[in-house]
């Protein structure tokens, strides 16, 4: 999963101009959390500033955390949430930590889903975001080197596309889309928004 193309290499370039980023993936090693990634928006629209000369946190809302613990109840989950929130208080709009072993429980409700099977890893989780620009991951190795996952790679990330997961439906998930789809544009009115077929 160590992606060295020239593409990572730019992103990651530009992941360093924002502090935040780094203050979460280096507190993700000291909260010692299992299969812990930084991932979605935060990084893609860092890329996104950095690209149009934008202070690199404008316009991000917060940064979410996934990781992976087969400890599947809601308390276990909770303490982990508290710790992150004592942990990362510096970061504008917070830190969003969600354990990727409980989604099977409350996304059916939440977004009009049909049931679904138990992710097995964090990775799952990003594999099933709704658009394939930001359905990428980042974590800090054991001799502290950035480390991402993005299964369908950067292309669109870096070419301003919002288009659907190629990877699964997002029916009947399509107003999450559009929402954020929308949010996104009024920050970066450049995006291109593709619609879901």
């Amino acid at each position: 999963m160590c992606m060295t193309d020239p593409l990572s290499t730019q992103l990651v370039t530009a992941m360093k101009q924002n502090p935040f980023i780094a203050e979460v993936m280096e507190g993700l090693v000291d909260l010692e959390l299992p299969d812990a990634w930084l991932v979605s928006g935060a990084l893609i629209n860092t890329l996104w500033n950095v690209q149009r000369g934008r202070e690199p946190t404008a316009g991000i809302k917060d940064y979410d955390v996934f990781y992976f613990d087969p400890d599947t109840s809601w308390e276990a989950e909770d303490a982990v949430i508290k710790r992150g929130n004592e942990f990362f208080t510096d970061v504008p709009g917070g830190v969003e930590i969600r354990n990727q072993a409980r989604v099977h429980l409350w996304a059916p409700e939440k977004f009009g889903k049909p049931e679904m099977d138990p992710l097995t890893c964090a990775c799952d989780g990003i594999d099933g975001f709704l658009t394939a620009c930001t359905m990428v991951g980042a974590r800090l190795d054991k001799d502290g080197e950035v480390v991402l996952y993005a299964p369908v790679g950067l292309e669109d990330a870096f070419e301003g596309i919002v288009r659907p997961n190629p990877l699964c439906s997002i029916s009947p998930q399509e107003k999450f889309y559009w929402a954020k789809a929308k949010r996104w544009q009024q920050e970066w009115p450049d995006l291109e928004i593709i619609a879901p077929e």
